[in-house]
C-alpha cells in the first residue's frame, strides 16, 4: 500500500508542476501582452549582465539550418564567447526547428533568447509584445541600413514607432543556371539579342521550348525545375500581373489582392511550366533535390536564395572533384558556372508557347531576414551584445563568405566578395519594384496555406489522367476556373484571419 501512495503522490507532484507551468506560461504571456513597448526599453538600461565561472550566463541563439550545416553558426558562437569569456556568458545553438513560434514557445521558458528569421516571422510576433523594441542608439548596425531595412522592422503602435529587429540579409528567389550546361550553339542558337546571355534565361518562353528540348530524349535532364508547392517562389509569377499580398502597402490585412488585375495570367504560366517538367513539381521533390540535381546537371536552372548558394557551390565542388579537377581547380569551374539572375521575363499574353510578342519583367517574392531579442529573455542586455556582435561589419561580411548572402548593411553590401554583383543586384530590384517584400503585419502567417493548397492543384492538372479542372480541351489554360480558384485563395484568408480569428 505505502508503494502505491508513493506513486500516487509523484503523479500529483507531476500534475502540480505541469499545471504550474502552464499557468506561468499564460501568465508571462499575458503580463508582457500589457506592457507597453516604451517601458520594455529599461530592460537595455545598464551594463552587459555577467555570469559566474559555476554559473555562466546561457544565451539560447536560434539560427536557420543553412547557418548550421555550413559552418557559420558555430564560427559565429565560438566568436562571441571568446570576446565574452571574462563576462562568463556562452551563446549556444538553440536547437529548435529554425521554424519555432516564440509566441508558443517563450512564455513557457522554452524559446530562444535571440532569433534570426524572416521579417514576417518575426515582425508577427509584435503584437503580442513577444520581441522587445531594440534602442537605435545602442545598435551598433543601424546607421548602415538603408531606410528600407528600416522600415521593414519598424512597427507603429499607439502613434509612436518602435524598431524591433537588426536586418542581416535581402533575399528573393532568382534564377541560378549552369553555364557549362548551355548548348554549344547557344551564341547563335541562343541569343537573338546578341548581348551575350542565353535567351532562355532572360525570357520564360525560351525557357519553355529549352525545358522541352532538354527533356525530349526522356533522358531525365531538364531545363528549368521548381517545386510549385512552395508560394514564397510561386507567388512572383501572380506579382508579375498585378497580384498583391495586402492592400495600401502590404497594411491593410482586409483588402487581398492575389486575384488582383491579370494575376489569373501567372497562375497560366504554373500550369503551362507543370506541363514541361515532371510530377516532382506537384510536392518539395523537386525543392528537396534541388541542390545534387542541379550539380549532378539533372537540372538547368532552378529557383533559389542566396543564402543557399554556398550549399549549391559544394554541391558542384564536390561533383568537379569526382571528375579529376583539383579543390582549387573545382572550386573556380562552381564559380564561373553557377550564374544567378533574375527571374526570366514572361509573356504580356501570358501564353509560354508564343514565339514573339511582348514581355513584362518579372517580379519576386522577397524578404528581409534579420536577429530580434525575445521579450522573455532573461538576460537582455547580454543579448543586445550577441545581436550587435552577430550584425557587425567582420560578421556580416563572414556571413557572406559562408552563406553567399546580400548583405542589409550597406558597407558589407559594398564590400562582400561572395555573389557581390548578385548582392548589387537586389538592391537595384528593391528600388525597381522587382521584388515584393513580405508584409511585416500580423496576418501574413495565414497566406501560406491557402495558397499551397492552390499552387498544388494547378501543378497536378497535367498529370490527371482525366477531370482535368484548369485545362482546356485544346490545352490551354482555363482563365476562368484559375481566377475562380484566386478568389477562393483571398477568401480563404480572409476567413483564417477574421473568422478563425488570432
Amino acid at each position: 500500500m505505502k508503494y502505491i501512495k508513493r506513486i500516487i503522490a509523484l503523479l500529483l507532484c507531476g500534475i502540480t508542476a505541469l499545471f504550474f507551468v502552464a499557468c506561468n506560461g499564460g501568465g508571462m504571456r499575458e503580463y508582457y501582452a500589457k506592457q507597453s513597448l516604451a517601458a520594455l526599453y529599461e530592460k537595455f538600461e545598464g551594463d552587459v549582465e555577467r555570469g559566474t565561472a559555476d554559473k555562466p550566463i546561457v544565451l539560447h541563439v536560434l539560427e536557420n539550418d543553412t547557418a548550421k550545416s555550413s559552418g557559420y553558426l558555430k564560427v559565429l558562437l565560438d566568436g562571441f564567447n571568446e570576446l565574452y569569456k571574462d563576462y562568463n556568458i556562452v551563446a549556444i545553438d538553440a536547437n529548435q526547428d529554425q521554424y519555432s513560434n516564440l509566441a508558443d514557445d517563450g512564455p513557457y521558458g522554452y524559446g530562444p533568447d535571440v532569433l534570426y528569421q524572416a521579417n514576417d516571422m518575426l515582425m508577427k510576433y509584435c503584437d503580442g509584445k513577444h520581441i522587445t523594441p531594440l534602442p537605435t542608439e545602442k545598435l551598433d548596425a543601424y546607421k548602415h541600413l538603408p531606410e528600407l531595412v528600416k522600415s521593414t522592422y519598424t512597427y507603429k503602435y499607439e502613434g509612436a514607432e518602435y524598431y524591433m529587429g537588426v536586418g542581416v540579409n535581402m533575399q528573393a528567389g532568382m534564377l541560378y543556371y549552369r553555364k557549362d550546361l548551355l548548348p554549344e550553339n547557344w551564341e547563335t542558337e541562343w541569343d537573338d539579342d546578341k548581348n551575350g546571355v542565353p535567351d532562355m534565361v532572360e525570357d520564360m518562353r525560351k525557357m519553355y521550348r529549352w525545358n522541352v528540348i532538354r527533356n525530349g530524349n526522356n533522358s531525365g535532364e531538364y531545363g528549368f525545375m521548381q517545386s510549385f508547392d512552395d508560394p514564397y517562389f510561386s507567388c512572383g509569377y501572380l506579382f508579375t500581373y498585378g497580384a498583391y499580398v495586402f492592400g495600401n502597402n502590404n497594411t491593410d490585412t482586409k483588402d487581398i489582392g492575389f486575384d488582383n488585375d491579370r494575376a489569373k495570367l501567372g497562375a497560366g504560366i504554373i500550369l503551362q511550366l507543370a506541363n514541361v517538367m515532371n510530377s516532382g513539381c506537384v510536392d518539395n521533390s523537386i525543392t528537396v533535390a534541388r541542390e545534387s540535381e542541379f550539380a549532378s546537371g539533372a537540372y538547368f536552372a532552378v529557383p533559389d536564395t542566396q543564402d543557399m548558394y554556398g550549399t549549391l557551390s559544394s554541391e558542384l565542388i564536390s561533383v568537379y572533384r569526382k571528375q579529376g579537377m583539383t579543390s582549387s581547380e573545382a572550386r573556380a569551374a562552381a564559380e564561373e558556372n553557377i550564374v544567378a539572375v533574375p527571374m526570366p521575363r514572361l509573356p504580356v499574353s501570358g501564353d509560354l508557347t508564343e514565339t514573339e510578342g511582348e514581355t513584362v519583367e518579372s517580379i519576386a517574392m522577397g524578404g528581409m531576414n534579420g536577429y530580434a531579442i525575445s521579450s522573455y529573455t532573461k538576460y537582455p542586455r547580454a543579448s543586445l551584445a550577441f545581436l550587435n556582435y552577430a550584425t557587425s561589419y567582420d560578421m556580416i561580411i563572414k556571413r557572406n563568405e559562408y552563406l553567399g548572402i546580400a548583405p542589409a548593411r550597406q558597407d558589407c553590401n559594398k564590400d562582400c566578395t561572395v555573389q557581390a554583383d548578385v548582392a548589387h543586384r537586389l538592391l537595384g530590384m528593391v528600388e525597381n519594384g522587382r521584388i515584393s517584400i513580405m508584409p511585416s503585419v500580423y496576418g501574413v502567417e495565414r497566406i501560406w496555406t491557402p495558397l499551397t493548397t492552390a499552387f498544388t492543384d494547378i501543378a497536378t492538372d497535367p498529370y490527371r489522367a482525366s477531370g482535368k479542372k484548369f485545362t482546356l480541351s485544346g490545352g490551354k489554360p482555363d482563365y476562368a476556373a484559375l481566377d475562380e480558384l484566386l478568389k477562393t485563395v483571398n477568401r480563404n484568408i480572409y476567413d483564417s484571419i477574421y473568422t478563425i480569428g488570432k
